[in-house]
């Protein structure tokens, strides 16, 4: 693994902290599936972790109304505690499953009071997601939700080979 220098106006994912950091931030985040718009918001939050690009997450607020369904997936952040998984629903289209989570109050109150009432997703099984317009690329691997856009250089974990980063 050879970390990649940022250049002006970017972040290295080496330099992000751990335990992870979430930040409130001012940028656009637009989600599209199906050719439909099922979330829009520029307040965000991001999560910073090493070795990983930004997980983002959006406010229940800028989801379209309906399109967020409670799934029975579970899985458990030894930072966050116990997350549950979304699916999005878009009349006439096939359903993405498991594509979004979030933290009950409960559990991110006081470490994380800024997740609460927050979903965080997956980029890749969206026709787009955009981060002030700049078309979002997925974390490599199916396990983490980062979204990798040109202000982050990496390299990222995910991909094969680099689990016990």
């Amino acid at each position: 693994m050879r970390r990649v220098e940022p250049g002006p106006g970017q972040e290295s994912v080496w330099d992000y902290p751990r335990p992870p950091r979430a930040e409130a931030v001012r940028r656009r985040a637009v989600v599209t599936h199906a050719g439909t718009v099922v979330a829009d918001s520029d307040d965000l939050v991001r999560v910073l972790e090493t070795s990983h690009p930004p997980t983002w997450y959006l406010p229940r607020t800028a989801f379209t109304d309906g399109v967020l369904h409670p799934a029975q997936r579970r899985t458990v952040c030894e930072w966050k505690g116990t997350a549950r998984y979304v699916d999005i629903v878009v009349p006439g289209a096939v359903p993405l499953t498991d594509v979004g989570w979030w933290y009950p109050e409960d559990d991110v109150s006081t470490v994380y009071p800024e997740l609460a009432d927050r979903v965080a997703l997956y980029p890749a099984p969206f026709d787009e997601i955009t981060l002030d317009g700049e078309r979002v690329e997925p974390q490599p691997g199916g396990f983490y939700g980062g979204w990798i856009t040109a202000d982050v250089v990496g390299p990222f974990k995910g991909a094969p080979g680099t689990w016990g980063w």
